[in-house]
């Protein structure tokens, strides 16, 4: 399968969930709430990312679910951890 990324979006009817690059909406919901929560489910098995719009069209939030070969470390713990590997 195909990893495409996931537009929640703004439609006449209500709120749907599109892929990148398609012209039609895979799922289309009366709220966005419920538009947000299948979206992620997708993007979630997909291991893609998820857009969410705003009314106007423009992005207002972004969740990437995909794996990320270079994960943040965070703290003085994990920097002690990551040196100790190294020697």
């Amino acid at each position: 399968m195909a990893k495409t990324n996931k537009h929640v979006v703004p439609s006449a009817g209500g709120w749907s969930v599109r892929s990148t690059g398609s012209s039609r909406a895979a799922k289309v919901f009366v709220s966005r709430d419920k538009a947000v929560e299948y979206g992620r489910t997708l993007a979630k098995k997909e291991s893609s990312s998820l857009y969410i719009h705003g009314k106007d069209g423009s992005i207002r939030d972004v969740s990437s679910y995909a794996r990320d070969p270079y994960p943040p470390t965070y703290g003085k713990q994990a920097r002690s951890v990551a040196y100790k590997k190294k020697k």
